[in-house]
């Protein structure tokens, strides 16, 4: 069970681990993503990630172009509502069934990477005796 990770620091393991913990801080959570409003603004969870970071650029390179234009989309779609100083309507928020990790995977898979690309640079390469 790993807390650290290259999207940060996450007690999420261990919380879906214990059965009782989950089942006290679930309403918790639903709160917290309730108040936080992005979904509000028609944004998803991975809409969040810094995109100053080198792992998240590339894996948003990766995404399918339909995913590629659906996040572009979710970002004009917010950037107006934004300018407009409204929330979009009720019926165009992000439900929660639809807000699911979408370049979470993308992202492990580079820092997977760049872990090994790591190992093999710092390699020490013996000739056989």
């Amino acid at each position: 069970m790993t807390i650290f990770g290259p999207l940060g620091f996450s007690l999420a393991p261990y919380v879906r681990s214990s059965r009782t913990l989950s089942r006290w801080l679930r309403p918790v959570a639903n709160w917290y993503v309730n108040l936080a409003g992005y979904r509000r603004m028609g944004f998803k969870y991975d809409d969040l990630l810094v995109e100053e970071r080198d792992d998240v650029q590339r894996a948003i390179q990766r995404l399918t172009p339909r995913e590629g234009y659906d996040r572009a989309y979710r970002f004009k779609r917010a950037s107006q509502a934004s300018v407009l100083h409204k929330d979009l309507p009720r019926e165009e928020w992000t439900k929660p069934e639809e807000d699911i990790r979408y370049l979470k995977p993308h992202v492990l898979s580079v820092e997977k990477e760049d872990i090994e690309r790591a190992a093999w640079d710092t390699m020490n390469v013996e000739a056989r005796k």
